[in-house]
């Protein structure tokens, strides 16, 4: 299995290092918390394992700890797949339809992008995780996936497991006053518990609770998300690139008729390109299905023909404020900061005067930094020689 043949071929220590991020650690923990906590309510206080209904019971509670697992280190571990170094088209021809990488010394291969936390052009890119601390891309997509649908599925049962604990254990204790509320507790009642319901054991079991709620919530909204590009055969980024089309084309309005190419035009056949029986998706990551009327590079041009576009309408800022390139900038204001993006995205210091002009063209600084600390130059400068001016996306 791939999962287990990535940890036979380390060849190094770097893949493994990819534990020792915030997103990991938090990620894991959570994973631990509620499998735990559950096993221990069910075993405990809960559900018996002398009965059908707790053998049950904790078979399915460990049957999505595996599975929540194993998916999360394939997605990690697998990893999206990369462009070679220095790969190049077999056609000399096709490079003029492709970006060229200068990190990777490469061609970007037809939907690829190079991802700046792995540091690669990444296959099918659909975005970098910090959960997994790796890219979201084509050999990973389908266990990132099923991660995403196991984890609410298996927070939603722990969560079941937290209520009916707390509510079979106080249940004698404290009056609910739910007179309507006719709850079977005589099987419960039955057997004595390993050790009493405490206070520790039922802080534990609500905290528990509100992370399995709170993951249930978020990492199922991810996931709904996720399927609706997967079924329209496309990525994240590519939703962006299309949108951008459709704003250039209307802008100018050239009259193109732009096709998004990799739609196969069957929800179930664009759900075939990602889950495969083999663990597999189908294609080697530069070359794809496309739609009749389009061909291989009809995306990467869209992309040019972006990036043309982005140069003819960059707009320059100056700085008005200082900005020292704090994460969270409090001194900025409340608004500012909550409205800080929750990313590793770099911070942009600024010096009142300098001036930064929002593009893709040219060499670049990538990041971010207050909005209110610079203001919009009245004047077309765009194309001023300037060495000075700071770039940014």
């Amino acid at each position: 299995m791939n999962f287990l043949s990535t940890f036979v071929t380390f060849k190094s220590l770097h893949e493994v290092r990819r534990l020792c991020h915030w997103g990991p650690v938090i990620a894991l923990s959570v994973i631990a918390i509620c499998s735990s906590m559950a096993i221990l309510d069910s075993i405990i206080w809960y559900w018996p394992l002398d009965t059908t209904g707790g053998s049950i019971n904790f078979i399915m509670l460990l049957n999505w700890t595996v599975l929540i697992l194993y998916n999360y280190f394939s997605a990690m571990f697998v990893g999206p797949g990369y462009i070679p170094l220095g790969w190049k088209p077999e056609n000399q021809q096709d490079t003029r339809y492709l970006q060229y990488c200068r990190v990777c010394q490469a061609y970007k291969a037809p939907r690829s992008h190079h991802c700046r936390k792995c540091n690669r052009c990444v296959m099918k890119m659909d975005h970098h995780c910090p959960w997994i601390n790796n890219c979201c891309g084509h050999l990973n997509h389908a266990y990132f996936t099923s991660f995403l649908l196991l984890a609410p599925l298996g927070c939603s049962h722990a969560a079941i497991i937290f209520i009916m604990t707390m509510y079979t254990q106080l249940y004698e204790r404290i009056s609910f006053g739910w007179s309507t509320v006719k709850i079977d507790m005589s099987a419960v009642r039955q057997f004595q518990p390993l050790m009493p319901f405490s206070m520790p054991a039922f802080a534990a079991t609500l905290f528990a609770l509100g992370l399995a709620l709170g993951t249930t919530i978020a990492v199922g909204m991810l996931f709904f998300i996720q399927m609706k590009v997967i079924l329209r055969n496309k990525t994240s980024i590519e939703s962006w690139i299309e949108e951008k089309a459709k704003d250039r084309i209307q802008h100018y309005q050239t009259g193109e008729e732009f096709i998004f190419p990799y739609d196969l035009g069957s929800r179930w056949l664009n759900f075939k390109q990602v889950f495969t029986w083999s663990g597999t998706p189908k294609g080697d990551g530069t070359e794809w299905p496309v739609h009749p009327k389009c061909n291989q590079h009809t995306l990467t041009i869209e992309q040019l023909k972006q990036k043309a576009d982005k140069r003819v309408r960059s707009v320059q800022y100056q700085a008005v404020e200082d900005y020292n390139g704090a994460c969270c900038p409090l001194s900025k204001g409340l608004q500012t900061f909550f409205r800080t993006p929750c990313t590793e995205e770099p911070r942009i210091p600024l010096s009142k005067g300098d001036t930064i002009l929002a593009t893709r063209a040219g060499e670049r600084v990538r990041g971010w930094f207050p909005r209110r600390c610079v203001e919009k130059c009245h004047y077309d400068t765009a194309a001023s020689d300037s060495t000075s001016d700071k770039k940014v996306n």
